[in-house]
């Protein structure tokens, strides 16, 4: 299986996401943002976190006219699998990819902190190693995670089990509580919370293994 993080001006969290793909058996590459194309036969396009371009003009908004992107939204329609992490579900959400948009955080300030997390459904690869009634706690560190969509939208995402997860005790403000989303498809996932940063013994934290075990497993068998 393989996999795809990709690097803009401003990633940080890059290499942490590329380490947690590796531990569970991806091959993973890096792709610069200036690249055109995706190396062929990607399973999984990784969009990380971090703040792309300094967060200027509008978190995202630059990154998503990367020439890259041109490239993650055509392996979007044919199929293909991305997640985008904090950083990454804004570009998804600038993209297209995803509704809605990540606005300023609704107390005004960076939040840095471990938040527990309601699993909403456990269909899809992303949260298929979890059940609905689980509650995880996942890092979050962001100044602009505070989710807002239209009202069809939403509706339209409680109506087709979209929600993947949301927060227990809403630290930015998002509407519903949401913390990440899943497409129409189901293949591709925006989330704030930080699972790379859950999945390591010296992480203290292990809540975030399952994301990355479940994505792995079933890429191999899809």
């Amino acid at each position: 299986m393989k996999a795809a993080v990709i690097v803009f001006p401003g990633s940080n969290c890059d290499r942490d996401l590329a380490v947690a793909l590796e531990m569970v058996g991806f091959e993973v590459s890096k792709i610069w943002h200036k690249d055109s194309e995706l190396e062929r036969g990607i399973d999984l396009v990784a969009i990380p976190g971090g703040f792309s371009f300094g967060d200027y003009l509008r978190v995202g908004a630059i990154a998503a006219n990367s020439p890259i992107c041109k490239s993650i939204i055509s392996h979007a329609e044919r199929g293909g699998y991305i997640v985008g992490i904090c950083n990454g579900f804004q570009i998804l959400t600038e993209t297209g990819l995803l509704p809605g948009a990540l606005l300023r955080n609704s107390g005004l300030k960076y939040i840095c902190k471990t938040v527990d997390l309601n699993v909403e459904t456990a269909n899809s690869i992303f949260t298929n190693k979890y059940n609905p009634s689980n509650v995880i706690r996942l890092p979050i560190a962001h100044h602009d995670g505070n989710y807002n969509a239209d009202v069809p939208d939403i509706e339209t995402m409680r109506d087709q089990d979209l929600i993947a997860f949301t927060y227990c005790d809403n630290p930015n403000g998002s509407i519903e509580n949401i913390a990440g989303i899943l497409s129409s498809n189901r293949r591709v996932l925006g989330m704030m919370p930080h699972p790379e940063r859950a999945s390591e013994k010296a992480h203290g934290n292990l809540d975030g293994v399952g994301f990355f075990k479940g994505l792995v497993e079933s890429v191999s068998t899809a």
